[in-house]
């Protein structure tokens, strides 16, 4: 029996009355129209496919692509009495039909899923034996080969149509394009459709372009000059520890997040963060994706974004509850050519994907017209020194591979050798004067794994053996030693991955078959950075114009609080001019660095800044290897 929304809406989440189109989608829904949402970040997607599940017999079938937001939905749900499973990887087989099964017999509201379950008949079979009342993809850009973050695994989705076909579909999404919502609605077959978009604006984010040749120090002023919540994303595991540690010696309250942490330990870091105990946390791009914190005032991103989507989602986990926040993108020159060699330099082009195939059947000696369904372990760094192939470009181009159904790449990839440290340091210095010849291997683990005293880290043997210029069997003998004198924990696993190959080896005629959505791939991929870096550069357009624009939205007035609306209100031509001077003559009697001006200026800090980068721009300063500003 159907309930009343509003009831629903009270009785679970203990709100009155719902926001923006929220109400409006919700009734769509439950008038069997299928809907595309276009919702901001925190613009509540969730409850516009959660309220009219529940408002109906039968269960939802979520489709989502991180396996922490799945579980995080799941959780949510069971505090609030409301059943619900998540069927994500590493399940048995006897566990997923027992799942499945109380799907169908046991009264459960939602079934959470991964878009690879799709490709397994037995969830198949056991969805259309379900009282499907609503299907919902989340994060649905994912389906689209113009999105930034396209699975091909998410083209699946589209069979739901086929296994529940009187059944209405909701896909949602805060960072679609034009280009990428029409992809959304044909791929997924929504043909009696309803789009309904909110506006993207969030008039609440300063958004703020900072360039700063010592980011270190922009990032130091940013978070010890404030106390509210902050999030800092970077995109390494390794500059995660880096940037927490160097922020803990500044005296903040700091904690650092990735994937590659212990799930107690993320859950411990997330809660502490969640409960304000910490206040600023250190993370990767993942962090964040459905965790409802309303109270973040401050996102910093340290390095320069893959896409404007991936920024503006990021972003916009600052101010959800509607009160003044700011969102800093630190940058310099050298941030430019460092984000178009790790993005685009490793992307796999036609020729490069043909090479790698020839190499990968070579390796395992895979006659010709041969070699379907034949699992083989590979060591993948081994077999890159062998071909000497870059090994980003290569692990590119063998999920390129798997993505396009040549090989199956096995889970094992990402399950490498862990250690962990479970002596004090000074334990290790004594050891270590004792055991010398241990010595170069193991200060090559120190500089190589940051956190490596904290928790289980990945480590690759055969990176620290090229590194500390010895064998791979002495690296494993040394840690096999250190385990036994329990100086570190050890878990070895020296296959690196599976690799089955799908298809009969053809070679160059294989990779044909899939080049055009290659070439599509590394234009989406070339465009993505080319928007940012416009992005960046562009000093004369209100930044929350610029957004909205790449978004298909028109703002008619500026933000006034981004840093180009400020800039142009409170620009002082003259002032700008005496700091040009003073700043010539500072340098004529020696190099400085932007900390130094500052700190010897009496003028606005903006306005130095804007001296400093007007300068370089007219070639009359320069950078030398210090950081530091000379004359030219």
């Amino acid at each position: 029996m159907s309930q009343n929304p509003k009831h629903i809406l009270k009785k679970y989440w203990g709100f009155t009355s719902f926001k923006g189109s929220q109400e409006k989608i919700i009734n769509t829904v439950l008038n069997k129209t299928d809907v595309l949402a276009l919702l901001p970040t925190g613009g509540g997607k969730s409850l516009c496919y959660q309220i009219p599940a529940l408002a109906q017999d039968g269960i939802c079938i979520v489709v989502s692509p991180l396996v922490a937001l799945i579980h995080n939905q799941v959780e949510t749900l069971k505090e609030k009495g409301i059943k619900a499973i998540a069927l994500t990887g590493g399940i048995p087989f006897d566990e997923v039909s027992n799942l499945l099964d109380n799907c169908i017999h046991g009264n459960y509201k939602f079934l959470y899923l991964s878009p690879e379950r799709l490709q397994q008949e037995v969830v198949s079979d056991r969805i259309r034996q379900m009282n499907v009342n609503l299907i919902a993809i989340d994060e649905a850009h994912c389906i689209s080969q113009w999105g930034h973050d396209f699975r091909p695994a998410y083209l699946e989705c589209s069979r739901l149509k086929e296994l529940a076909p009187d059944i209405s579909i909701i896909a949602l999404t805060a960072t679609a394009t034009e280009k990428v919502a029409k992809d959304i609605l044909e791929n997924l077959g929504m043909h009696n459709k309803s789009i309904i978009k909110d506006s993207f604006l969030r008039d609440n984010i300063a958004f703020t372009i900072s360039w700063d040749e010592d980011k270190l120090y922009r990032l130091q002023h940013l978070c010890t000059t404030r106390k509210d919540s902050t999030i800092v994303y970077v995109r390494t595991r390794r500059l995660c520890v880096e940037l927490s540690s160097f922020l803990q010696s500044k005296g903040c309250s700091v904690s650092f997040f990735h994937g590659g942490m212990p799930k107690k330990e993320k859950e411990k870091r997330l809660n502490a963060w969640l409960k304000n105990k910490t206040q600023i946390m250190v993370a990767t791009n993942a962090f964040g994706m459905g965790v409802d914190k309303p109270d973040v005032k401050l996102v910093v991103h340290y390095q320069i974004p893959d896409s404007l989507e991936n920024y503006f989602q990021e972003a916009g986990r600052a101010g959800r509850n509607g009160e003044a926040a700011q969102a800093v993108l630190i940058t310099n020159k050298a941030d430019e050519e460092q984000v178009k060699k790790q993005f685009l330099s490793v992307l796999p082009d036609v020729s490069f994907l043909k090479l790698l195939y020839r190499k990968l059947n070579s390796y395992f000696q895979i006659p010709y017209g041969e070699g379907a369904n034949e699992t083989f372990a590979l060591k993948f760094n081994e077999f890159c020194n062998i071909y000497e192939l870059n090994t980003l470009l290569a692990y590119n181009g063998l999920r390129m591979l798997d993505q396009n159904s040549i090989i199956g790449l096995s889970e094992n990839f990402s399950k490498k050798t862990t250690v962990q440290f479970i002596c004090t340091k000074q334990q290790l210095f004594a050891y270590l004067e004792i055991h010398k010849k241990e010595a170069p291997i193991l200060k090559t683990i120190l500089r190589t794994y940051g956190g490596i005293f904290d928790y289980n880290t990945k480590i690759n043997t055969y990176l620290i053996s090229k590194k500390a210029n010895v064998t791979e069997d002495n690296v494993i003998k040394t840690l096999e030693r250190l385990k036994t004198d329990e100086i570190i924990t050890y878990n070895a696993q020296h296959s690196d991955l599976e690799v089955t190959f799908l298809v009969p080896r053809e070679d160059d005629n294989t990779i044909h078959g899939i080049s055009k959505k290659v070439e599509t791939i590394q234009k989406v991929k070339s465009d993505n950075i080319t928007h940012m870096l416009s992005y960046i550069k562009n000093d004369t357009v209100c930044r929350s114009k610029q957004l909205l624009q790449y978004f298909g939205e028109r703002l008619e007035h500026d933000c006034g609080i981004c840093d180009i609306c400020l800039h142009k209100d409170e620009i002082d031509i003259p002032i700008i001019n005496l700091v040009r001077e003073d700043i010539l003559k500072r340098l004529s009697a020696g190099n400085m660095s932007s900390r130094e001006l500052i700190q010897v200026l009496t003028y606005k800090e903006k306005n130095i800044l804007l001296a400093i980068q007007e300068l370089l721009e007219d070639e009359l300063i320069k950078i030398d290897l210090k950081n530091k500003y000379e004359l030219i």
